[in-house]
């Protein structure tokens, strides 16, 4: 009888320990807290903003007179150097990491103006005044956060205003003072750098160069015909409104 009451006690005992295990405090899981969430900046988007520089430009000038008998002479070159202030507008696209791709619009003012002594008759000034310059182009860059370096190129055009005059003296001394314009195309290539202030102004800073080539200009006496060389460089900073996307909410 003793033997069946300790059989039965300790099958009471196996059956009672997983319950009193169980009952036994259980330690709570160590909580942890969740990765924060960062917001990275992103350039797409558009702008529109303003800028300011230096503008220098060489001018060669060439006779181009049908039937001169200086006909395709160099009669001199001068320098036109002057600021510039204007406004610009574009949209950007970043892709694959830090990878941009943009085109942009620009016009600006300016009223770089030079001069030189004719080359064959010294008696004549020949000038130029530059008053307003003008681009569309594409840019490509790469981006770490808020600094995006880039370079551009694209289409140029230019206004340009010329005069040639001076007083011949002697026996057939006279006056002469004739002018011409033109609104001249070429191209232009350039590099620069641009930072995001906030998620709305940004700053850059470039240089480009312009290639306008050889345009021949005829005066306002409607003979008199230079063909007219220009090659232009130009450094600017300037600063953009942004609106778009900006910081983009990266999430784990």
């Amino acid at each position: 009888m003793k033997r069946i009451l300790l059989a039965s006690a300790a099958f009471a005992a196996l059956l009672s320990a997983p319950a009193m295990a169980a009952d036994l405090a259980v330690k709570a899981p160590i909580y942890k807290a969740p990765p924060p969430v960062v917001a990275v900046w992103s350039w797409t988007g558009c702008y529109v903003g303003g800028h300011v520089g230096g503008l220098w430009a060489h001018k060669d000038w060439t006779d181009r007179t049908p039937g001169s008998p200086n006909y395709g002479a160099s009669v001199g070159g001068h320098d036109a150097d002057s600021w510039l202030g204007g406004v610009q507008g574009g949209c950007d696209y970043q892709f694959a990491g830090g990878f941009v791709v943009g085109i942009q619009g620009d016009y600006a003012w300016t009223d770089a103006k030079g001069s030189n002594a004719n080359s064959i008759f010294p008696a004549i000034t020949d000038s130029t005044d530059i008053k307003s310059i003008a681009t569309v182009t594409s840019r490509v860059g790469y981006a770490w956060d808020r600094f995006l370096g880039y370079v551009k190129g694209g289409g140029a055009w230019e206004r340009d205003e010329y005069r040639s005059y001076g007083t011949f003296a002697g026996g057939r001394a006279f006056t002469l003072d004739i002018a011409g314009s033109e609104t001249r195309s070429g191209w232009t290539i350039g590099v620069g750098g641009e930072y995001a202030f906030t998620n709305f102004l940004s700053g850059f800073i470039e240089y480009n160069y312009y290639d306008f080539g050889t345009r021949d200009v005829t005066f306002s006496n409607n003979v008199t015909t230079y063909g007219i060389k220009e090659t232009k460089s130009v450094v600017r900073g300037g600063l953009n409104f942004r609106f778009g996307p900006g910081p983009v909410v990266a999430k784990y």
